[in-house]
């Protein structure tokens, strides 16, 4: 028999039931059953216009679903009202891809504005958080940097940071590996890796960089732009190793062709 420790920690933390994000009458995805579990790195996969971000962005709040529930902690995002879905809003964190850094705010003002704007903490008190959340990401000495004068990686680190600002339970990653080499995409899977280990966050991210899926995520959902629905559940290793469905193995056997040098052998990434 379990321990009530151990049902608390298997509880699905977020639900999708029979969820449809659409565009007026274009659909995206339609009737999306899936779950997520408390702790894990869970992909949103697929080809490229599919709809992963749209149905990212319909899980924390920035697209109302055309149907069905988004459920946190068994409440539905949608139904519970403006003001309460602002309160379940404050649990996310959320990296859009390129980082969406404020380009007149040096890095540490960027981190600063979610604390500013959301809590009643003083200026001493903020300063030494965004610190503190800089300091997370490897990031203290860019602090009063501007975002153009950063790195791709370092803006994805910088954007990573003002996510993390207000202790968010719920990481939601849109494309975090997207125009990165493959040594710097590894420094940032491993850093989500210790961000999950040591914070205990919930990741649900948005990828299609075969080398972060394999590496980091534990859980998953495919989803199929022709059926506009999900096609495939599970880890990415599980459904490249059985599944049978062709758009799925297409999908996941670019690992073949895309981590290989001429010579046949595989980069340190794959």
């Amino acid at each position: 028999m379990s321990s009530p420790a151990c049902a608390i920690q298997e509880r699905m933390l977020v639900r999708c039931e029979k969820l449809t994000v659409a565009f007026g009458s274009h659909v995206v995805q339609s009737n999306l059953t899936f779950s997520v579990r408390r702790g894990s790195i869970f992909a949103v996969m697929g080809g490229s216009g599919c709809g992963k971000s749209t149905v990212l962005r319909a899980l924390f709040g920035l697209l109302t679903p055309a149907s069905g529930r988004v459920l946190i902690d068994d409440e539905d995002l949608w139904t519970s009202g403006k003001a309460r879905r602002a309160e379940i809003g404050r649990r996310f964190g959320v990296l859009f891809q390129g980082g969406a850094l404020w380009s007149s705010l040096t890095v540490g003002e960027n981190v600063a504005l979610p604390l500013r704007m959301l809590t009643d903490l003083n200026s001493p008190a903020i300063a030494e958080l965004v610190r503190l959340k800089l300091a997370l990401v490897g990031m203290t000495a860019a602090e009063g940097v501007l975002p153009s004068a950063l790195s791709g990686g370092m803006r994805k680190r910088a954007g990573l940071a003002r996510a993390l600002a207000l202790d968010p339970d719920i990481l939601f990653f849109d494309e975090p590996s997207a125009g990165l080499d493959p040594i710097t995409s590894r420094r940032l899977d491993d850093l989500i890796l210790e961000l999950r280990d040591g914070l205990g966050a919930t990741v649900i991210i948005v990828s299609h960089e075969l080398p972060s899926l394999f590496g980091i995520c534990d859980d998953g959902v495919f989803l199929d732009a022709d059926t506009k629905t999900a096609i495939g559940h599970g880890a990415p290793r599980h459904l490249r190793d059985t599944s049978q469905h062709p758009t799925i193995q297409n999908f996941m056997q670019r690992v073949s062709q895309e981590t290989m040098t001429p010579r046949g052998i595989l980069h340190a990434d794959g």
